[in-house]
């Protein structure tokens, strides 16, 4: 049997606030989206993952989904019905699992017990039970609500694509807000299995703050340093932190030799454990002649996050007798923040010298020496 995962992510969101819709949201440095991808693709039982995406959200998507396997993506249509039903023509036949983008957090155990009883019923949801009180009533409460009986019903939902079909013509489209609602309209038999509270699903600001406190509860922190040096050679301006600072001498190297962004560009990408900046950007690769190193350290920050880690502090030490760096700190810090697209406050740039001790103490170069800290999540 085919599984495949249909993710629905064509609503706008609009009760979380804010102009993105909240499935593109960066959550601890990675769109919604793609936390909702990546814990069901990556289940051994799980052959396929598709998506289904609003009117006019195609480039978000292809930039929270870069370097993902999910096919083609799949149009969504006015109301989830139909969002949901373009994704079942897509997919064909076999088993679907659909699963709301705004659920970030799946644990594959959940999976595990839906697929073990689809075979002995025409649908299988996670629930879990209703432990507050129940009542109804609008700003005074009206009368109790027995609780016994009642679950929440979750996602991922699992169905064979055919009889999910044949429910919807069945019971009609409306505006159903899951599909075991669907099914139980056809007189489809649903089996409810253990849920699990990672599954809740981010609809106010108060479960956006819960879901930022469980990314970090997971993510560990990690240190990384980095060193460069270039010789003085040529006329200036010497390229620092990504400004020009005015020299009657430059620096010389095979890019722009800005020492301190090749230290940071380093030091981000040992504490990630991605190895070094000549892994990247080889000095015998003739493209990056002359090449701007804004580039490189973009490029290191994008690698530390594709991976899901928060870049929280850099520090750098610029090394040298001249020029005097003073007069420079804040624009090389400004412009550091922008490269990483971080704040002004998470980036320190320091200038010492070598009281003309070694080749710098000589005026022969400039060094600088930069760590990092990041937070990256567990087994990365």
């Amino acid at each position: 049997m085919t599984v495949t995962a249909l993710i629905v992510a064509a609503g706008r969101g609009e009760r979380l606030g804010g102009e993105l819709p909240k499935q593109y949201r960066p959550l601890g440095g990675k769109p919604v989206l793609r936390w909702a991808v990546e814990a069901l693709a990556g289940h051994p039982s799980i052959d396929q993952v598709r998506v289904v995406i609003g009117e006019g959200q195609n480039q978000m998507a292809l930039d929270a989904l870069s370097g993902l396997s999910v096919g083609d993506l799949i149009r969504g249509g006015a109301e989830r019905s139909d969002s949901v039903l373009n994704g079942l023509k897509a997919i064909g036949d076999g088993a679907v699992l659909v699963h709301d983008a705004a659920r970030p957090f799946c644990p594959p155990a959940v999976v595990d017990r839906l697929l073990a009883v689809l075979d002995r019923n025409d649908g299988a949801v996670p629930v879990l039970p209703v432990a507050d009180t129940l009542a109804l009533g609008d700003t005074v409460l009206d009368s109790p609500v027995d609780r016994k009986r009642m679950l929440r019903v979750q996602t991922p939902q699992a169905f064979q694509v055919e009889d999910l079909i044949y429910a919807y013509a069945e019971a009609g489209r409306g505006s159903p807000t899951d599909e075991s609602t669907v099914m139980l309209t056809a007189g489809l038999k649903v089996a409810a299995v253990e849920g699990d509270s990672m599954l809740e699903k981010l609809t106010t600001p108060g479960d956006w703050d819960r879901a930022e406190a469980i990314v970090a509860s997971r993510l560990i922190p990690r240190t990384g340093m980095g060193y460069d040096v270039h010789a003085f050679g040529g006329d200036g301006p010497i390229m620092l932190g990504g400004i020009a600072v005015p020299h009657s001498r430059g620096l010389t190297g095979h890019s722009d030799a800005d020492v301190v962004l090749h230290a940071i560009t380093d030091a981000l990408l040992g504490a990630a454990g991605l190895g070094d900046i000549g892994e990247y950007f080889p000095p015998s690769d003739a493209q990056w002649k002359g090449a701007s190193s804004d580039l490189f350290l973009r490029h290191a920050a994008d690698l530390v996050r594709e991976r899901g880690g928060i870049i929280d502090h850099v520090d750098v030490t610029i090394i040298a007798e001249e020029p005097k760096i003073g007069p420079h700190r804040s624009a090389i810090r400004t412009r550091i923040a922008e490269v990483l697209a971080v704040k002004l406050e998470q980036v320190s740039v320091k200038a010492t010298t070598t009281e003309g001790l070694g080749f710098t103490g000589r005026r022969e170069g400039m060094a600088a020496q930069a760590v990092t800290s990041i937070r990256l999540e567990i087994g990365q």
